[in-house]
């Protein structure tokens, strides 16, 4: 079987074990078993993570061991449409000539490619490697969780290869910090009887990861439909029986939901405010959303619970004052991202509106700042906060011995040079670094797609990029 086979192979069997965050025990499980059967010891810690022990190849034993990185969990985003259930269906491929996505859902490239490499690098006995450490670990997806519990006595090595990139031909030598702010404005509920009641959607949008896409003009259907909200309600008064959107902290929204009432006969009048507002918007993103679908329908109901006219304005209007998106860019690196955020998922629950921001920056202080300022916008609408821990940057290290060698085997295999990048996505490396009392790292992956999102796609050519350059490696 030749590498790419190889990998896709083992990609597949990885995809058909259900994976989403805080639901890795059955691929650790796997994992486990597989590494028995290939003669290889594991240990886990008390968050869940794997480190699995691989033995040198015949005469390598002497050199020092190398840690090889992923995480076990993914992102489960799927379209309106599809009835998958993460909990339990294997995740179905559809091979798009060089392309691989998956069928209406994330595809769990991220990171589930890193884990079928390392495991096709173990199987391969062509390839020649030093005494290895497979550090995989849990919760990556909601907020590097796993790297931050992470039990440091499980690892020996002071070299660290991150397999989360998703840019071949690309080393990644740093990453933004990041931390969420969740939200709760309270509420209160009433019975309306009599009402017509309408629901307003918005879908088609191309959603995105809110590190890597956060730049790329993509609109967040949270704030898109608070926008729809608050232009209705600027004429007629309506009241809000539901309202939802997004499912991850970490993907920018595709699509929200909303439920409201207004007096019957203030009906024909919200449609035709609604009509004004669709065609502008469907305007204004014609050249950026093309698939994006705006939808307001008329249901029927004898009786309803909403919440008051003033509290469905303060909802609307906190959902509007959220900033969202870039923030800054570097002054010294124009093309990248310094500090952002996304309003990546909210919902009326019985006890509130519950809002995330998903905040990231490269500079430490910044990230207070983009924080205070989520914080302060919700306190100025009556919400409460919380924070979570909030996880300093990787700083590069542009002298690194690792990068050095990584960018001399690049070379002597493409006979170019490599590109070496930052990203606003959040990686584990220098948290683990942290941990263990100071790695040198770097990450590096095959090149991967809208990420966080059901266009999700893995470009099958690039596996034997990377493969070749892993293998190069690991026998210099």
């Amino acid at each position: 079987m030749n590498p790419t086979d190889l990998i896709l192979s083992n990609f597949e069997k990885v995809s058909s074990i259900p994976r989403g965050s805080k639901n890795e025990a059955g691929i650790r499980n796997w994992l486990i078993d597989w590494a028995t059967e290939h003669n290889c010891t594991f240990k886990t810690d008390a968050a869940g993570n794997l480190v699995i022990y691989v033995p040198a190849s015949k005469g390598y034993e002497d050199r020092p061991t190398l840690i090889l990185q992923g995480h076990l969990d993914m992102v489960c985003q799927k379209t309106s449409e599809s009835t998958h259930d993460f909990t339990k269906d294997p995740i179905q491929f559809i091979r798009d000539g060089d392309w691989i996505r998956a069928n209406g859902t994330t595809l769990g490239a991220d990171n589930g490619i890193g884990i079928a490499l390392m495991m096709s690098l173990v199987e391969d006995d062509s390839v020649k490697h030093p005494p290895l450490e497979l550090l995989l670990t849990v919760e990556e997806e909601v907020g590097l969780a796993g790297a931050d519990m992470l039990d440091p006595t499980l690892l020996s090595g002071k070299t660290l290869i991150n397999l989360d990139s998703e840019t071949e031909g690309v080393f990644t030598v740093g990453c933004a910090g990041g931390g969420n702010v969740y939200m709760t404005l309270p509420v209160t509920w009433e019975v309306k009887e009599k009402e017509t009641v309408f629901t307003l959607k918005v879908s088609g949008l191309l959603g995105g990861h809110s590190g890597e896409d956060i730049n790329k003009l993509r609109t967040n259907a949270n704030k898109l439909l608070a926008r729809l909200l608050d232009g209705i309600q600027r004429d007629l008064p309506i009241q809000l029986s539901a309202l939802k959107g997004g499912t991850a902290r970490n993907a920018i929204p595709r699509e929200a939901e909303a439920v409201f009432v207004c007096a019957p006969d203030k009906k024909e009048s919200c449609k035709e405010i609604f009509a004004v507002l669709q065609t502008a918007i469907q305007n204004e993103l014609a050249k950026t959303e093309m698939g994006l679908m705006l939808l307001l329908n008329e249901i029927k109901s004898e009786s309803i619970s909403v919440i008051s006219q003033a509290e469905t304005q303060a909802v609307t209007r906190l959902l509007m004052a959220l900033p969202h998106g870039v923030s800054s860019m570097f002054a010294d690196m124009p093309a990248y991202v310094e500090t952002s955020n996304n309003i990546g998922v909210m919902e009326l629950k019985e006890d509130g509106l519950s809002v995330v921001s998903t905040n990231r920056s490269a500079v430490f202080s910044r990230l207070e700042e983009i924080t205070r300022r989520v914080e302060t916008v919700a306190w100025l609408a009556g919400a409460k906060t919380e924070r979570t821990k909030m996880f300093p940057p990787w700083q590069p290290n542009m002298e690194s011995s690792l990068l050095k060698k990584c960018v001399e085997t690049y070379r002597a295999i493409k006979e170019e040079n490599p590109k070496i990048e930052l990203t606003h996505g959040g990686l584990e490396c220098g948290i683990i670094s942290d941990r263990c009392g100071g790695l040198d790292t770097i990450s590096m992956g095959p090149t991967i797609k809208d990420l966080h999102s059901p266009d999700e796609r893995l470009f099958v050519p690039a596996l034997a990029g990377t493969w070749d350059v892993l293998k190069f490696f690991l026998a210099s």
